[in-house]
């Protein structure tokens, strides 16, 4: 049986978003279509080129840019974890607002060439966040290496060691464990309390490996899985608890860059149908028989994994806006154009839920 025609949820919040340079191209064509999906807070993502975001000032500086591009957003940022980072910025980010500290493991994906090799280095700036209330956002996948036998298969479950150490280690901090993507890594988060908690995006609630190496625009970091762990993944978004919530790691790439010459550049683009994109998996997962049937899919499921969970575990208010979501309400666009950019969405050209904001 298909899920039901409509849903009415409160307006939604992504936890996890590339917005790219503001002032430049990308983010002018972007950051407008936030609210187009239904979401009305987004955490942005802190490892922008030729220089990650690493201080309080840097941070505000991107964030009123980004008002000035969508003043009905709010825009809930991020520092990225770099060894200029000291426990007194720490203590100003808080001060500041803001909400989290995005650590990448260094050469693991798109501008982490100034991430961690280890978290040694970093205890007091752990335990400030710890004491301050500032979550540890993990990429959590280690680089592939074919001398230790690590590829994107299995970079993410390579990686669940260093999260248990960390939890061990740091008992009070929050954790988010971002775009989960295997059975291994749900279950890890599960065994933990609730200061940690996973994120997932939409696009890995479709794919599988086979689909991700065979279009450019499917090509992300970390790497769609098998179908366990797809199966995985959905079952955790339906049945959270509180546990996993939406952060689509949407990360848009101009055209030249996932069809030119040299390497591709790993992100799937799904901010502007991110919603309709997780309702259309549920319903194909139920068609599988990899959800047991459209109960499963209840509003108070849809409001949780879109809203209330992202927002209660951040410690921000929730949102009193609600949408619809309407199915086959409408036709993702084949690119999104501009002077300075061209970007392909997510299974462009296809039909998916529509969205109408009702306050």
């Amino acid at each position: 049986m298909p899920l039901q025609d409509s849903y009415e949820l409160p307006a939604a919040a992504d936890m996890h978003v590339h917005l790219r340079n503001a002032p430049g191209p990308i983010a002018e064509l972007v950051t407008p279509t936030i609210r187009k999906a239904g979401v009305d807070t987004v955490f942005v993502m802190p490892n922008l080129a030729p220089k990650p975001v690493v201080s309080v000032a840097e941070a505000l500086e991107y964030k009123a840019h980004l008002q000035a591009l969508d003043p009905s957003v709010t825009y809930l940022m991020s520092l990225y974890l770099h060894s200029s980072i000291t426990p007194d910025e720490i203590r100003a980010a808080k001060t500041a607002g803001i909400a989290g500290v995005k650590a990448y493991p260094r050469g693991a994906t798109t501008n982490s060439q100034w991430g961690v090799v280890s978290f040694d280095p970093f205890h007091d700036v752990l335990k400030a966040m710890e004491e301050e209330g500032i979550v540890l956002n993990l990429h959590g996948e280690v680089p592939s290496n074919p001398t230790e036998g690590v590829t994107v298969m299995n970079a993410e479950s390579r990686f669940l060691p260093t999260l248990r150490n960390l939890v061990e280690k740091y008992p009070r901090l929050k954790i988010v464990l971002e775009h989960c993507t295997t059975a291994d890594a749900v279950e890890t988060v599960r065994s933990f309390g609730e200061n940690v908690v996973g994120t997932i995006t939409a696009h890995h609630l479709s794919l599988l490996v086979d689909d991700w190496s065979a279009n450019v625009n499917n090509y992300c970091k970390p790497s769609a899985k098998s179908p366990e762990d797809r199966r995985a993944l959905l079952n955790a978004a339906v049945h959270s608890n509180g546990k996993f919530f939406l952060g689509t790691d949407s990360a848009p790439h101009d055209i030249s860059a996932k069809k030119g010459k040299g390497n591709t550049a790993a992100g799937v683009f799904t901010q502007p149908y991110a919603l309709g994109y997780v309702l259309t998996a549920l319903e194909e997962a139920i068609a599988r028989g990899d959800l047991a049937s459209e109960k499963e899919v209840t509003e108070a499921a849809l409001s949780g994994f879109f809203s209330t969970y992202g927002r209660a575990f951040y410690a921000i208010p929730q949102s009193i806006k609600k949408i619809r979501l309407t199915r086959g309400g409408q036709v993702v666009a084949d690119s999104l154009k501009s002077d300075g950019a061209e970007i392909v969405p997510f299974r462009a050209g296809e039909t998916t839920w529509g969205v109408e904001w009702l306050s």
